[in-house]
Parts: structure tokens; sequence; C-alpha cells
């Protein structure tokens, strides 16, 4: 069975706690879940794509209450914590206290400006570029910064879906 035949063939309940490991937001995995039978990978990913797309502003939130701040390494055994240590490890590695200090008041500012967290997609980037994108967002207005939020998400929430997919593969 190929990964798709996998995906399809998972019951609903199962796969959107999957689907809830790559995107907290419950309606982004239920429209993936509607969509089934995909015929090919590609698919699933527009699906998923799209989902994230479509998601609401407070659907958004939902999504963000499940990440932790830059630079925090995610608590627990769970799917996603591992895949968020996974994702901010190359951030992680050779950061200088000074670096790690500035990102905390980044994140600090940030949450004071916006109300959430900063959401970054850290994959493949240093602590050095996550800091300077974090300040450089601190000047956004609301509206500007909604937008930038939801894509990052969206990026997120997409490599972990193809994650779940090669599992399955």
């Amino acid at each position: 069975m190929d990964a798709v035949d996998a995906f399809n063939a998972l019951p609903a309940v199962r796969l959107e706690n999957d689907l809830l490991a790559c995107c907290a937001a419950p309606a982004w995995g239920a429209a993936i879940v509607a969509k089934r039978p995909y015929r090919e990978i590609l698919e699933i990913i527009t699906a998923g794509d799209a989902a994230a797309r479509h998601l609401s502003w407070p659907e958004v939130l939902v999504g963000l209450s499940a990440h932790p701040r830059i630079g925090e390494r995610a608590g627990g055994d769970s799917k996603e914590a591992a895949w968020s240590r996974r994702e901010q490890s190359t951030a992680a590695q050779g950061a200088d206290e000074l670096t790690k200090a500035a990102l905390i008041d980044a994140n600090r500012a940030y949450e004071d400006r916006f109300g959430h967290v900063f959401l970054i997609f850290a994959s493949g980037r240093t602590q050095e570029e996550i800091l300077a994108v974090a300040r450089d967002r601190l000047s956004n207005d609301e509206e500007t910064e909604r937008v930038i939020v939801q894509d990052e998400l969206r990026k997120i929430a997409l490599l972990r879906l193809e994650r779940v997919l090669d599992a399955l593969g």
C-alpha cells in the first residue's frame, strides 16, 4: 500500500489526530479529511495548502496556540513537539547568548504588540536570521502581520503534512 492509499484508508478520527499535529486548527484537518479519497500526494498537499489559506483569523489563533516561542524548546513527547524541536534545531545550533537573549526580548515585544506568539517557518534558519525577521516584523501593522502569520502557519503545516505522508509510505 502506498502513502496515498494508506492516507485514504485511515479512519477519520485517527487521520484528524495526525493532522492536528500538523496544524492545531481543527478546521484545517477537517477540510483535508472531507476531500478524501485522493489519487496522488500532490492532491493532498494542494488540499492542505488551500485549507490553510482559508482559515479564519480565530482558527489561525487556535493553530498558533500549539507553537512554542521561537528559541524555546517544545516540551513533551507528542509528534508535534518533536517536529517543533526538529524545525528549530538549526536555529538553536551555534547561537550565542547575546542572540538568544535578544530573541527572547524580540519575542516579548512581538507578543506585547500583536497579542500572540511570533511564528516563523524556522527550518533551515539561524537564530540570527530569525531575530532579524522578528525585529523587522515588529514594524508591521496588524493586517499585514496577520497575512504573514497565516502564511508561516501554512508552510509549517505543509512541511508536517509531508512528514505524515512520508511515514505512511
